[in-house]
């Protein structure tokens, strides 16, 4: 699975996610890290990428598309880095077997 690490979250999780196995990218790494939604949007259309986020504006737009791609929101309150990573590894199996069933927005608390 490749994921898209959005702004709101940081660098580190991208770089966690590559060295569990998985393709990632930060948007601050693609020079996207102020870009429009819609920019970041379609770059994960087109790259088949998950965008992972904390910005309700993907879930929302999801809903409203009815299509594009994949959006896991991330809806854990500000925590630091190293606790962000520690709960992401529990939750890391559940999101892959969401993406496994087909889920293509999936709400994660």
């Amino acid at each position: 699975m490749r994921f898209l690490v959005d702004a709101h979250l940081p660098p580190a999780l991208a770089r966690w996610l590559s060295a569990n196995g998985h393709q990632a990218e930060h948007v601050i790494d693609l020079q996207m890290g102020a870009a429009p939604d819609a920019t970041i949007w379609d770059f994960a259309l087109r790259t088949s990428a998950a965008i992972v986020t904390k910005d309700e504006d993907f879930a929302q737009r999801k809903v409203m598309a009815g299509g594009g791609p994949v959006v896991i929101w991330i809806r854990l309150p500000n925590t630091r880095r190293r606790e962000l990573l520690l709960w992401f590894e529990r939750i890391l199996p559940d999101i892959l077997a969401a993406l496994a069933r087909g889920d293509t927005l999936i709400e994660v608390t």
